[in-house]
């Protein structure tokens, strides 16, 4: 019989529907976790992650909503300590970008969402989450290479990303006393629907990094199961770079 990584550990993962959350959630169902997971309106994607996590014989929760409102965050908190009885795992992956190659050209109302989406909505979330963590526990924000390196067209998806890095490593210094452990992955070039919506395929294979192709979601999935598990025990405040070969000295 296999001996399975997160036997019995209830996962909450935001951005599960498609790309890499989807993976990650898969991965995590196929080593023993049970999974609730967070969706933005994307009610067929999210059907079919939900139906995929079941078939590995293991227990599925989805919430709908926008975790930038804190009563939103709270129910899914709620929903899923009700549900599975505990929470052992956050993974932070929800994100959304809208590329401008001139900052003249940002419209404040996605320079806003952006913000929401992608730390202010980690934040809140993971205020809910952490009275329900215990010694044992993990946090895994999902930052990203253009954190490191910048990126002409994505000013405020990439200040961001730098701020993840920054609230990991805090983060982990608060969690440190609880022995809770808190880190992030991230990403070079990855083949997502979010990517290929934004920028299309032929773009994307305009930045490849030095293996000369974009990762697979499943590759990257990898990294968050390490740092998931007790192969990582020592890990914290920590970001990894599965991103293909390139050098961001982080």
């Amino acid at each position: 019989m296999k001996n399975l990584q997160l036997q019995n550990k209830n996962v909450l993962i935001t951005g599960a529907d498609s790309g890499i959350g989807k993976s990650i959630a898969l991965l995590f169902a196929n080593e023993g976790a049970n999974i609730a997971f967070v969706h933005y309106h994307d009610e067929k994607d999210a059907e079919q992650t939900k139906k995929e996590i079941s078939a590995s014989g293991v227990r599925s929760i989805s919430f709908e909503g926008d975790i930038n409102d804190s009563e939103f965050c709270r129910h899914v908190v709620d929903g899923t300590v009700s549900g599975f009885g505990s929470i052992d795992i956050l993974i932070n992956n929800a994100g959304t970008q809208f590329p401008s190659d001139d900052i003249t050209g940002l419209k404040e109302e996605n320079i806003r969402k952006t913000f929401n989406s992608n730390i202010i909505g980690m934040i809140l979330l993971t205020q809910c989450v952490f009275p329900h963590l215990k010694q044992g526990s993990s946090i895994i924000n999902t930052t990203s290479a253009v954190a490191y390196l910048g990126h002409e067209e994505l000013l405020d998806y990439s200040a961001t990303k730098g701020a993840i890095v920054s609230f990991t490593r805090s983060l982990a210094l608060q969690a440190k006393p609880k022995g809770i452990r808190v880190n992030a992955v991230a990403p070079g070039p990855v083949a997502t629907p979010l990517t290929e919506k934004t920028f299309g395929e032929e773009e994307e294979n305009q930045n490849q990094p030095p293996l000369e192709r974009n990762a697979s979601t499943e590759e990257i999935a990898a990294s968050f199961l390490f740092l998931a598990t007790e192969a990582s025990a020592q890990i914290t405040g920590q970001v990894l770079h599965p991103n293909g070969g390139l050098i961001v000295n982080g």
